[in-house]
C-alpha cells in the first residue's frame, strides 16, 4: 500500500523528535489518559489561526507534526472548511495582495511560494489574476528607483553598468523576468539622467522659465 503524503510527513516528524533510536522508556505506573485526538487537533488548529492565517497544507503539516492520526486531521480540518475557517481560496487571495504589496514580489515569485504551502493550480492563479503587467512594471519601477543611490554618477559607463547588473538582479530574485527587469532599469537610469540634465540647465540659467 502506497504511503500518503500526510503520513510521510508525519513519520519524518516523529523521527525528528524521537532522536536517534534507543531503547523506550519505561512507562510511568499511573499515567494521565490519552486525549481525544480530535480535541488536540481542533486546539491546534484554532492556535495557528489565531497566529496567523493558514492553507490546509500548512495545518496538515502542524497536524503530523504533533502526530495527530491522518483520518483525524482529514475529519478536523474538513469540518473547518465547511465552517469557512479554512479556505485556501481567500488565504492565496490574501497572500497574493501581502506579498505584492509588502515585498514587491512578481507573480512568479508568489506562486513558488504558494505551491510551498499547498497552494497551486486553478486556486494559485485566480489570485494572481489580481495582479496586472502594468501592476507588476509600476512595482519594479518602485523598487529600483528605492535602490538607485542618490550619488550615482551615470556619466561613468563602469559605474552605471554596475548598477545595471546589480538592479537587474535584484528584480530577478523578486521574480521579474529578466527582459521586464532591463528594460524598468534603463527607463529609470534614463530618467534620472534626464532629471540631472534638467538640473544642470536651471542651475545654469536660474531665469528660465
Amino acid at each position: 500500500m502506497t504511503e500518503s503524503p500526510y503520513a510521510r510527513r508525519r513519520r519524518r516528524s516523529s523521527a525528528r523528535h524521537r532522536g536517534p533510536e534507543g531503547p523506550a522508556a519505561p512507562a510511568s505506573a499511573a499515567q494521565d489518559p490519552e486525549p481525544d485526538p480530535r480535541e488536540v487537533a481542533r486546539a491546534i488548529v484554532l492556535r495557528q489561526l489565531t497566529a496567523s492565517a493558514k492553507s490546509r497544507r500548512q495545518l496538515e503539516d502542524k497536524l503530523a507534526d504533533r502526530n495527530v492520526p491522518e483520518d483525524t486531521a482529514r475529519e478536523v480540518l474538513d469540518r473547518f472548511e465547511e465552517v469557512g475557517l479554512v479556505d485556501d481560496a481567500q488565504y492565496a487571495e490574501l497572500y497574493v495582495r501581502s506579498r505584492a504589496g509588502s515585498r514587491k514580489l512578481a507573480r512568479s515569485a508568489i506562486r513558488r511560494e504558494l505551491a510551498t504551502r499547498g497552494v497551486s493550480g486553478e486556486l494559485a492563479e485566480a489570485a494572481l489574476e489580481q495582479r496586472t503587467d502594468e501592476d507588476e512594471r509600476a512595482d519594479a519601477a518602485e523598487l529600483v528607483r528605492r535602490k538607485l543611490p542618490a550619488g550615482l554618477d551615470l556619466s561613468d559607463r563602469t559605474e552605471r553598468d554596475r548598477a545595471v547588473r546589480r538592479l537587474v538582479g535584484m528584480l530577478g530574485r523578486k521574480g521579474y523576468a529578466p527582459g521586464l527587469a532591463f528594460a524598468v532599469v534603463q527607463e529609470e537610469l534614463e530618467a534620472r539622467t534626464g532629471a540631472a540634465a534638467d538640473d544642470d540647465v536651471t542651475e545654469a540659467y536660474p531665469d528660465t522659465p
